[in-house]
This record gives structure tokens, C-alpha cells and sequence, in this order.
């Protein structure tokens, strides 16, 4: 007896790492049916996906009798819609970060799961990156007492080709790229510091992709996009024929418990990683590297100049797969939830808190820095999650 999870997936685009992640045929999931609307993405997942069905709309998917469950991996701009309706299906879902572009959004969708009583999982896999469980392991088992502030710094090096050349570089679709691709550190620095942002204010510009060469509307991506990368920034072309956010963005935040944070974003640096700095009352913590093998050193003795060495160095762990390992282990821990239910790594409460404050820090920096208060959640509703989504 075949007890696979029959997995449908909802978007085969830039995020297909996690169908891949989750086609395990006799292994706990298989890739059963996919939609997409464009012919030729659909023709490459069917032939990737031996024996999946095909639909060229999610609503032929969502009524399919061999789909247990949904990972929906579309533009943010859609995730409202297709989670409400899945959730409506009564097929649980998997949604992949972010919840949705504003918090009314993220709201409708939470509210849903909680009417519907369907099950509802949202991908953030960076609480599943060796590096951030690493970080929290650390702090959870106070080795540098109790953490006071977190600095965040966002290299982004491909920025350009992977948010300026498609529907990331529009507000319409995004918000802005500090929630977009900001969601990830905001939801780790709130799992870290064990706290929601209650207040932000944040800077923030369009200071290099705004003047270069775009392409018409209705014009493709060039052949070469992702596999050919220009250098420097400014030597960059076939530009979305919309650009209109930030592509440098500052953001600090007050969180419920305290703590106070700092989140910065640059998408034509030269290199590409993410830099956490926890300072706890007792020492403090930095990863150097994001990867598998990479270092996440902990000074907790003083008082001294800089030394890089450290006190204790602490290696990421080895991992193999997508993300480093992460899709796959969040691919598992939703498998697990569809069919077990129970609390999870990850949660609805804390990406559509990650949403929440990127949507007042983008609406803060486009105000000259105005401080915003960011919007509580209806009780019920994080009782509700916090408690794995059960009634009992």
C-alpha cells in the first residue's frame, strides 16, 4: 500500500526547488498534479513529474480527486486568492513566503484557515537553515545570556537580476522588496530575539536600478537571465519595464519584549549573504556565511578589543539539498503536519508578523522615516495557530 502524501503543486516557477523537495515517490510525498499557465513551464514540470496531471488553471487542480494537500508557489500578489480558495477546497495548504503583500492580505488568508479549519502551513525554510537553528540553538541555552539587540545585515549581489528584471521590481505586486525579500530576516530576527516588531521607522532608496535600460511591456526575460550576471550594477540591462522599489532600504524595529533591531538591505552589493549579530547580556554571536561548513562564532568573555577568532567557533552543519537542506526538511515538516497536525518550526502567527512589520517599515520609509506601530493580530486568531490550528 503506496502511503505517499499526493502533493499538488500551484506555480512551477522560481521556487519549483520545493515541488522537487517534495516528489518522493515511496518515501512520504509524490508530485501528483501540477498548474501553471504557462504551456511550456507545464510541459517541463509533467516531464519532470512522471504520471502528474496537468492544469492550466489552479481551479481544475484544487477540484482534482488525487491532490491531498497544495504547495503554492506562485507571485506574491496571488497568494491571497489561490490560499483562500484551496483552504475553501479543504486542501491543506503549504504557501510559500511571504503570507501576503499587505496585512489585511495575510489576514483574510489566516481567517480563512481558521473558519475553513483547514490546515495551513506558510514556507519560511530559513528556520530550517542549519545556520538560524544554529543561532537559536545558542541562545536558547544562554551562551550569551539574554538577547538584547539584533543587527542584521543583507548583502544582495544578484539583486538586480533576480528582483529587477520581473514582477518583484513592482509595488503593485511586492509592496516593496523589504517585505519581499526582507520577510526571511524579519520572521528570524522576531524567532531569535523571541519577540514581534511593534515599531518601526526605516530609510530607504532607488538609488542604482532606477535609470537603466528597461524592457517594453509584454517583452520576455533575455535567454540568459540567471545564468549570465552583469558587473558592475550599473552595467546592468533588460530591466522589468516597472521598476518602482527600493533597492537600498534601513529599517529598525522595537519589538514587543524589548529587544531592538536593525535590518539593512542592499541589492548591488558585491557579494551575496546575510550577516546576524545578537548581543545578549552576557556576549554576543555573528555567523560569517550562511552555508553548510560555514562559522557562527560566539564571544562571551571580556572586556577586550576585537578578536576573530572568537571565543567558541561553531561550524554550520553539513546538509545536501536545496537551501541547505532547508526545503526539504520544511517539505517533512509539512507532510507531517497534513497528516498529524500539531505545532510546527514554522508558523502563521510569526510570517504574517514578518509581513506586518516589513508593510509599516515600507509605508515608514516612503514617508521620510515616519514611526509606525505596527497592527496587532486578533487574539483568536494567534490562539488559535499557536495552538496547531486545533479546535480541541
Amino acid at each position: 500500500m503506496n502511503d505517499d502524501l499526493r502533493i499538488g503543486v500551484i506555480g512551477y516557477g522560481l521556487r519549483r526547488s520545493l515541488a522537487h523537495a517534495a516528489h518522493r515517490p515511496g518515501a512520504g510525498s509524490v508530485v501528483s498534479a501540477v498548474a501553471d499557465t504557462d504551456p511550456a513551464v507545464l510541459a517541463a514540470a509533467l516531464e519532470r513529474f512522471e504520471g502528474a496531471a496537468g492544469h492550466d488553471d489552479y481551479r481544475k487542480l484544487l477540484d482534482d480527486t488525487n491532490v491531498d494537500a497544495v504547495v503554492i508557489a506562485t507571485p506574491d500578489d496571488t497568494h491571497e486568492e489561490l490560499a483562500c480558495a484551496a483552504l475553501r477546497a479543504g486542501k491543506p495548504v503549504f504557501l510559500e513566503k511571504p503570507l501576503g503583500i499587505t496585512v489585511e492580505q495575510c489576514d483574510t488568508i489566516l481567517r480563512t484557515a481558521y473558519e475553513t479549519g483547514t490546515r495551513l502551513y506558510v514556507g519560511h525554510n530559513m528556520r530550517h537553515m542549519g545556520v538560524v537553528r544554529t543561532m537559536r540553538d545558542l541562545i536558547a541555552r544562554g551562551d550569551i545570556g539574554e538577547p538584547k539587540t539584533v543587527w542584521v545585515r543583507h548583502f544582495v549581489s544578484y539583486g538586480g537580476d533576480y528582483y529587477f528584471k520581473d514582477w518583484h521590481a513592482e509595488r503593485e505586486r511586492t509592496t516593496g522588496l523589504l517585505l519581499q525579500k526582507g520577510a526571511h530576516d524579519l520572521d528570524v530576527v522576531h524567532w531569535l530575539a523571541g519577540g514581534y516588531t511593534s515599531r518601526v521607522n526605516a530609510l530607504g532608496d532607488l538609488m542604482v536600478y532606477g535609470g537603466l535600460p528597461r524592457r517594453e511591456p509584454g517583452t520576455p526575460r533575455p535567454e540568459s537571465w540567471l545564468r549570465e550576471f552583469e558587473w558592475p550594477p550599473t552595467a546592468r540591462e533588460n530591466l522589468n519595464h516597472v521598476v518602482d522599489v527600493e533597492d537600498v532600504s534601513v529599517m529598525n524595529m522595537r519589538l514587543d519584549n524589548g529587544v531592538i533591531a536593525t535590518y539593512q538591505q542592499c541589492h548591488f552589493a558585491p557579494d551575496y549573504f546575510r550577516n546576524y549579530t545578537v548581543i545578549g547580556t552576557e556576549g554576543r554571536l555573528e555567523n560569517f556565511g550562511d552555508r553548510p561548513g560555514d562559522e557562527v562564532r560566539v564571544w562571551n568573555t571580556g572586556p577586550s578589543d576585537y578578536r576573530a577568532d572568537a571565543d567558541i567557533v561553531h561550524r554550520v552543519p553539513e546538509a545536501t539539498g536545496s537551501h541547505g537542506g532547508a526545503d526539504g526538511r520544511m517539505i517533512g515538516e509539512f507532510c507531517r503536519f497534513v497528516r498529524d497536525g500539531g505545532t510546527t518550526d514554522t508558523s502563521p502567527v510569526a510570517a504574517r508578523m514578518s509581513v506586518a512589520a516589513g508593510v509599516m517599515a515600507t509605508r515608514s520609509l516612503r514617508e521620510n522615516g515616519t514611526p509606525y506601530d505596527v497592527p496587532a493580530l486578533d487574539p483568536a486568531l494567534t490562539a488559535y495557530f499557536d495552538g496547531g490550528q486545533s479546535r480541541g
